[in-house]
């Protein structure tokens, strides 16, 4: 069965598309960040890390595969891409989780933001001035937060990877065992 997004998923385009998506996430939550305002707290910074992780995957497999393209290598990479999404996925539902208080936050997520210009230390402007709270939900669009989004990406790319995966297994690649 053929799903319209099956060419991109074939050869080094779904790495690179992978890595593009994740740009993309990362410059769009520094963005709320920065434009919006929206503090991070330490679930959303959690979020993050998967997202640099593909990062940093990525351009190392495209780069080996310039070297060398073995189909075998560019499978495990999608494999390797589709458990990194996955545990993406796991992050942002945990993370989703707190925020509709299906259960509590970790230590250390559950102070409110607590940020006031007048009482800033100016001499500690090194360090971090304000922690946002994990069971805060800031923005909700359609009826899911930031992280509710997050997991049905990290979910949809997860699946895509795994799709890739099995589109880039060399057939014909188990040799019998009466051979």
């Amino acid at each position: 069965m053929s799903t319209p997004i099956d060419p991109f998923l074939k050869s080094w385009y779904w790495p690179a598309i992978s890595l593009s998506a994740a740009i993309l996430l990362l410059a769009g939550a520094h963005a709320f960040e920065r434009f919006a305002l929206l503090l991070p707290c330490p679930l959303c910074l959690r979020q993050r890390e998967v997202y640099w992780a593909v990062i940093a995957m990525t351009v190392t497999a495209l780069a080996l595969w310039r070297v060398r393209q073995n189909p075998r290598f560019m499978t495990a990479f999608n494999v390797m891409l589709g458990l990194v999404f996955v545990t993406g996925t796991v992050v942002a539902g945990y993370h989703a989780g707190v925020e509709w208080q299906f259960w509590p936050a970790p230590t250390g997520c559950g102070v409110g933001a607590d940020f006031d210009i007048m009482t800033m230390d100016l001499s500690q402007l090194d360090q971090k001035q304000a922690t946002m709270s994990c069971e805060d939900a800031p923005w909700v669009f359609l009826g899911l937060s930031l992280a509710g989004w997050n997991t049905l990406i990290s979910l949809g790319l997860a699946a895509a990877s795994f799709r890739a995966a099995g589109m880039s297994f060399p057939r014909g690649a188990f040799v019998s065992a009466a051979e």
